[in-house]
């Protein structure tokens, strides 16, 4: 609800700071004394146009500044933008802010953050409904009328089941769009990856063979090079000839003559073990290159398959992978997606039969949703009738018109057609009214708006009061035409109605005004030249003052008159 506000340098307010409670508030005062401005303000603050008229003659800009406590059931919504705009601060009150300057820019800010105007009201119709500004009137947007008809027929268990039917569809949806379209590119898919598969797993890869294939080659490419190293190795190590004795005799006469040496000196039989070593190493060398030689094969045929795999390779490699590895995994992916698209008719059908079953089981519980739907509204509209009547609008007629749109692909009824649903349900719904006889039923949207639509609107809420979540609500204008005992009826309304919101009046019925459970004058001053607005609390002999002057000139009789209206506004409220 809305706890202060804060206005300055508007029109002919130069600083106006009011605290508000919970209750009726009321705010009276002679024509032109600036109620209306204090409204044109609250207007402007929750997103309204912001007028450089608005800005108080000799001043550089005009400013409205707001508090609002959460408590009630717009909490939740509230929390939501903030949290989505990173604009929470304390989680049990918000403050806007607006500011108009005189060369036209305005400013918008939600707890001191700059914001821009669409985030302003959006936010602002979460908090306050206006009645008498017909550009304000939540009512008056068909897109708010379902869900008001939703809360008001309490059907929050079965449209959270349909909903999660729903949910559960639209899943299921996106999944067969996914496989059908996939379907759709199955043959060119199906041969595409069926060649690259096969070609991969025909090659029967191995991880690292390539680094042994290219060692291969290159002792296939170089055999006789290779085998005329070996040879001449050998010949110096083993073979010999008659001019050079072979190394191997050379280093056995070496390691004999050393051994000699340590019988004699044994300080030498170190030199003696390293010959003996030395001989045994020149053994191994020689035998290692001797079975070496047996390894080394001519063979042009076996290059040439060597050549040959390695050049499949190094195409696969470039084809699908930067090495053997990428390549066999390349395959796999392939044959996985080979087998997914195989199966995706089988999973098609299996989809389409339970896509058939959960349009069933949406048709069931969208239908009973609309005969919740239904059944509530012929209730809420005949209490709204009633209302109506009480307030002198006798003839008025109120209804809720009920559409849906057939769609192919909807959900099926019992005679054979289909029609669209949305997370909501299937219903379409607009409130209709007829405030005259013989006019047939319209949107409310087309009603004038004055005190016919406010009385309109003070009877819709009173209906839907459970419905309604705005918290606190302004009534304006909603005495004109009316006398005084309609204006009890509709004070005895109003005060019923703030019993679950905040209401604020502006009136000049002082058969309204008693309800109060607050009552603010406003008042025009003159100073020093200027035009100003002040805003008084009464109570007691200053309410009393008051009402007498609204019942006409103050004397012994509009006195007492004024203190029986309250005496019957209490006596009424008691009862």
């Amino acid at each position: 609800m809305l706890t202060e506000l804060h206005i300055q340098n508007f029109a002919i307010i130069d600083k106006l700071d009011l605290r508000f409670d919970s209750g009726l508030i009321i705010l009276t005062g002679e024509t032109g004394a600036g109620k209306s401005i204090i409204l044109d303000a609250v207007v402007m603050l929750i997103g309204g146009k912001a007028d450089t008229t608005f800005v108080r003659t000799d001043s550089d800009a005009a400013f409205v500044e707001a508090v609002f406590q959460l408590k009630g059931p717009e909490k939740e919504a509230v929390h939501f933008i903030l949290n989505r705009e990173e604009l929470m601060d304390d989680p049990n009150y918000v403050t806007l802010m607006r500011e108009v300057r005189k060369e036209g820019r305005s400013v918008a800010r939600i707890n001191g953050r700059t914001v821009n105007v669409g985030l302003l009201k959006e936010l602002g119709a979460l908090l306050v409904d206006i009645h008498g500004q017909a550009e304000h009137l939540s009512l008056l947007d068909p897109r708010a009328h379902l869900g008001l008809l939703d809360r008001y027929a309490e059907v929050g268990r079965p449209l959270s089941d349909y909903r999660q039917t729903y949910h559960t569809l639209l899943n299921l949806r996106r999944e067969l769009a996914d496989l059908r379209k996939a379907q759709s590119d199955a043959d060119r898919r199906i041969e595409m990856l069926s060649y690259q598969a096969e070609e991969i797993e025909s090659a029967h890869l191995k991880a690292g063979e390539d680094e042994e294939l290219r060692k291969e080659r290159d002792r296939l490419a170089n055999a006789e090079q290779l085998a005329q190293n070996a040879q001449e190795a050998l010949a110096v190590l083993d073979e010999g000839s008659p001019e050079m004795p072979a190394a191997t005799d050379l280093i056995g006469q070496a390691a004999q003559a050393l051994a000699a040496l340590a019988k004699i000196d044994a300080g030498q039989s170190e030199l003696a073990e390293q010959a003996e070593l030395m001989l045994d190493t020149m053994s191994d060398v020689i035998h290692n290159l001797r079975d070496y030689l047996e390894e080394i094969e001519y063979n042009p045929k076996r290059l040439e398959d060597v050549e040959e795999r390695l050049d499949l390779l190094h195409s696969l490699v470039r084809k699908y992978g930067g090495n053997i590895p990428a390549v066999i995994a390349y395959g796999a992916d392939a044959r996985k997606q080979l087998e997914t698209i195989s199966g995706a008719a089988e999973r098609i059908n299996e989809l389409e039969m339970q896509e058939a079953k959960l349009l069933e089981k949406l048709a069931k519980q969208g239908g009973a949703l609309s005969e919740k739907r239904k059944s509530a509204a012929a209730e809420m509209s005949k209490g709204i009738e009633t209302e109506l009547d009480d307030l002198k609008m006798a003839s008025a007629r109120f209804g809720v018109d009920f559409q849906t749109k057939p769609d192919v692909n909807g959900a099926p009824m019992s005679d054979g057609t289909r029609i669209a649903f949305d997370q909501n349900g299937f219903d379409r719904v607009e409130f209709l009214i007829a405030p005259n006889p013989g006019e047939g039923l319209k949107p409310l949207a087309k009603i004038a708006s004055g005190g016919e639509t406010s009385r309109l609107m003070l009877g819709l809420k009173n209906v839907m009061a459970r419905a309604d979540e705005v918290p606190s609500l302004i009534f304006d204008e909603i005495d004109q035409g009316i006398g005084g005992r309609v204006g009890m009826i509709v004070g005895r309304k109003l005060w019923n109605l703030s019993r679950t919101h905040q209401v604020f009046c502006v009136t000049h019925l002082p058969q309204l005004a008693v309800y109060g459970d607050h009552h603010y004058q406003v008042q025009k001053l003159v100073d020093k030249g200027r035009t100003l607005t002040r805003v008084q609390l009464l109570d007691g002999e200053s309410r009393l003052l008051e009402l007498s002057q609204m019942l006409g000139e103050v004397g012994e009789g509009t006195l007492r008159s004024a203190h029986e209206l309250l005496q019957v506004a209490r006596q009424s409220i008691k009862g």
